[in-house]
C-alpha cells in the first residue's frame, strides 16, 4: 500500500526573518509588502524582529495596513536605539539576541527568510539546524526574490552532494520565488526526524 501524503499544515503565525535595510533594488521592499499583505489575507499572524526600518518595517506596516496581527520581538539594546516599531499588535522586549530568537521560534509555526544580511542568515540557519536536530518540527523557507538566494542555494546543494548536509535533511529548507508557491510548500513538506550519525569506523 502506498504511503499517505502528509496532510497540509495550517499556520496560526509565521516568523519572517529579513533585513533591517531595504537593499539596493525596490523589488525587495515590494516583496516584503506583498508577503505582509498575503499573511494578513490568510489570517496568519506575523512574527518578526520588531524593527520599524528596512524590510522589517515594510513587512510589518503592510501586514498591519491589511488588518493582520503583527508580533515583534526585539532586544532592549535595539529598542534603546529607537528602531523598535511602536504600532504593533504586541511588541516583546527581551534582554538578548538569544532570547529574541527563542521567543520568535516559540511564537511561530513556520519560518520564512526574505532577503537580508548576516543577521537574517544567522537566524535562518539556526531555525534549520534546530529542525535538523529535532528541537522543533516547523518548516523553513527562503523567499528567493529576484534570485537573491540563488548562490546560497547552489552552495547548499553542493554541501549536500559532498556529504556535509545529509540528503535526508536537505528538504528542511524549502525555497521558491513566489509567495503562494512557498506557502504551499511549507504546508506540505514532510520534515525528517533527527537520526544520529553513524559511529566512526
Amino acid at each position: 500500500m502506498a504511503p499517505h501524503a502528509p496532510l497540509p499544515r495550517s499556520f496560526r503565525r509565521i516568523c519572517v526573518f529579513c533585513g533591517s535595510t531595504s537593499g539596493d533594488d525596490p523589488v525587495y521592499a515590494e516583496a516584503a509588502r506583498l508577503l505582509g499583505r498575503e499573511l494578513a489575507r490568510r489570517d496568519i499572524g506575523l512574527v518578526y524582529g520588531g524593527g520599524r526600518v528596512g524590510l522589517m518595517g515594510q513587512l510589518a506596516d503592510a501586514a498591519l495596513a491589511a488588518g493582520g496581527k503583527v508580533y515583534g520581538v526585539i532586544p532592549q539594546k535595539l529598542c534603546d536605539l529607537e528602531v523598535g516599531h511602536t504600532g504593533l499588535t504586541e511588541l516583546f522586549v527581551v534582554d538578548s539576541m538569544h532570547a529574541r530568537k527563542m521567543l520568535m521560534a516559540q511564537l511561530a509555526d513556520a519560518f520564512i527568510a526574505l532577503p537580508g544580511g548576516f543577521g537574517t542568515l544567522e537566524e535562518l540557519f539556526e531555525a534549520v539546524t534546530w529542525c535538523q536536530l529535532g528541537y522543533h518540527q516547523k518548516p523553513v523557507g527562503l523567499l528567493d526574490v529576484a534570485g537573491y538566494y540563488a548562490p546560497l542555494l547552489t552552495f547548499i546543494d553542493q554541501a549536500s552532494r559532498t556529504g556535509f548536509i545529509r540528503e535526508v535533511y536537505r528538504p528542511i529548507l524549502q525555497s521558491a520565488g513566489e509567495i503562494d508557491v512557498l506557502l504551499d510548500q511549507l504546508a506540505q513538506v514532510e520534515l525528517p526526524r533527527f537520526v544520529a550519525p553513524p559511529p566512526p569506523p
